[in-house]
């Protein structure tokens, strides 16, 4: 197995080579066939549409919208817990209580969608510049970028300690840092914008500052030590976001413990024997949690692979491997009427979209049957509960 240089946007990937060496009279088994991939080309119309849209987006700020209940400045991103809902018994409706899987409509959404239309935005045209070349749209990313983590009016401050609050409860939570999943696909997409002559190399270190800001808060913060500290999906989030701003500003000590952390807990102790997390698999919700498990496991494995530590290989008690992982779930995202669970109580109808596991997974295990899946199933879901739940829009961006 090995991965061929990528040239620009273009990624190959090889299963196997051929070979042509025979044992005395007797013909060697036949060779996998060689597949190469062109991820940029596979999806550059789709990246241009949504670049070219993006071009005409104007910057967005959280501090356009004031959250009620919010006890932070304008700057301060502030969200509600997905599944808190008003109390009917109470004329006032406080304190909220939980309806788990179903996400209240009327929740305060609006820094989040700024986070997420701003960050898919940023994503598509870095991606358009990356299988282009052209500046225009590192131009209008900078410009969107800028507006929403560097100037001082408008820009987002580095914390998370207003997310997910619950009125009449408190005014934010450990399980609120899992928000700013968003935000992993933005230093990939600044690395990519950087190799442009018009992105600012100011820009560039006041980004870096931000989010090396942001990966202190959340190491130090008792809000970002408790979510790591989870015991399900949200640690795995926690640590997605940990490893890519840590990679981003070169934090190796937070790399080291992010490695660590994959090893004895998420691998060890989170995965049944079979593949499976029995922790995502016990929710109102098994399909989606399930899916959205796997794709931070796997993103995660990617990030923190090293030549000298490479995780794909990683194995632990009874068999337990990202490897084994991808296979246990690939049938139910190939055959969604396989899965041996009641449907999902929300969303149900719009899973799976196009999965980045398949692609990573499928790319660091040589299985053509995972890229090829990942190939037909669709792109750019409109659920909005779905859309929540893919932090990575274009996977060029990762190569």
């Amino acid at each position: 197995m090995k991965l061929v240089n990528q040239i620009g946007s273009v990624l190959l990937f090889t299963l196997s080579g051929l070979t042509a060496c025979h044992a005395q009279s007797t013909p060697s088994a036949p060779a996998a066939s060689k597949i190469e991939v062109n991820v940029g080309e596979h999806d550059r119309a789709r990246i241009l549409k949504l670049a070219d849209a993006a071009l005409n987006q104007t910057p967005l700020t959280i501090t356009s919208d004031v959250a009620k209940y919010s006890p932070g400045t304008p700057n301060d991103f502030y969200s509600n817990g997905d599944y808190w809902w008003p109390d009917p018994a109470k004329p006032d409706g406080l304190p909220y209580k939980q309806r788990d899987g179903e996400t209240n409509p009327g929740n305060f959404v609006a820094h989040r969608m700024a986070m997420r239309t701003t960050k898919d935005a940023v994503a598509a045209l870095a991606a358009a510049y990356k299988v282009t070349g052209d500046d225009k749209y590192a131009v209008k990313a900078a410009e969107l970028l800028k507006v929403f983590f560097v100037d001082a009016k408008t820009r987002m401050n580095p914390h998370l300690a207003y997310t997910q609050a619950i009125p009449g409860r408190h005014t934010g939570s450990k399980t609120g840092v899992i928000d700013g999943l968003h935000l992993v696909e933005i230093p990939v997409a600044i690395k990519a914008l950087e190799k442009s002559k018009s992105f600012d190399p100011e820009l560039a270190k006041s980004l870096r500052t931000w989010f090396g800001e942001l990966n202190t808060w959340m190491l130090t913060h008792k809000n970002g030590i408790d979510e790591g500290m989870s015991n399900n999906n949200h640690s795995v989030a926690y640590f997605l976001q940990v490893a890519v701003f840590a990679d981003f500003v070169g934090d190796k000590e937070a790399l080291a413990k992010s490695r660590t952390k994959f090893k004895e807990s998420f691998v060890n102790v989170q995965m049944a024997p079979d593949g499976s997390f029995p922790r995502e698999t016990a929710r109102t919700k098994p399909y989606a949690y399930s899916i959205f498990q796997l794709d931070n496991m796997v993103t995660l494995c990617k990030v923190l692979s090293t030549p000298e530590e490479n995780l794909w290989n990683y194995e632990g008690p009874e068999g337990r491997s990202i490897k084994k992982a991808a296979a246990w779930l690939y049938p139910y995202l190939a055959d969604k009427s396989s899965w041996p669970k009641k449907p999902d109580v929300m969303a149900w109808d719009g899973w799976p979209s196009r999965q980045p596991a398949l692609l990573f997974a499928g790319l660091a295990y040589n299985e053509s049957k995972y890229i090829e899946l990942w190939k037909k199933l669709p792109t750019d879901p409109t659920d909005l509960e779905v859309r929540r739940n893919i932090a990575i829009t274009q996977p060029v961006l990762w190569q």
